[in-house]
């Protein structure tokens, strides 16, 4: 008995075509032969919709070709300018991407050396407040530089 399978799987972008024969003889024995091509699409030009905005863009060839280089399987949605303006707002913030403004800081006295000392939370009175000097100091302290 033999027997011939085809595969063709496809790849965003970009098409390749895959053919596998496998074949069995009468004596049991297998034998299997892959054939790979690959076959570049040429890129066009696209108009997009700005999902922010709702203005038309266009996802040029060069992009979809660095786009498909890169890995990237969906078309953008945002055109330059609001792609931009989402890139500035969540920038700069250390804060999981909220950008809350700056830092809330409270006073508090040393339990160790007695100094005034700048903490980013509100000492609750049950747990000596260090100021950066002495907490440096404290034994199982690692700095985060």
């Amino acid at each position: 008995m033999c027997y011939t399978t085809f595969v063709v799987v496809p790849v965003p972008f970009e098409a390749q075509i895959v053919i596998s024969i496998s074949s069995a003889s009468a004596t049991g024995l297998h034998q299997q032969q892959t054939i790979g091509k690959e076959v570049t699409m040429a890129f066009t030009d696209k108009s997009i919709t700005c999902s922010d905005c709702g203005q038309a863009f266009t996802f040029t060839a060069g992009e979809q070709e660095s786009f498909q280089q890169r890995g990237f399987t969906n078309e953008p949605k945002r055109c330059n300018s609001c792609r931009q303006t989402r890139r500035n707002e969540t920038s700069g913030s250390t804060s999981g991407g909220y950008n809350s403004g700056p830092r809330q800081m409270f006073s508090a006295v040393c339990a160790q050396c007695g100094k005034q000392a700048q903490v980013p939370f509100q000492p609750r009175g049950d747990r000596p407040v260090y100021c950066s000097d002495c907490f440096s100091k404290q034994p199982g302290y690692t700095s985060r530089r």
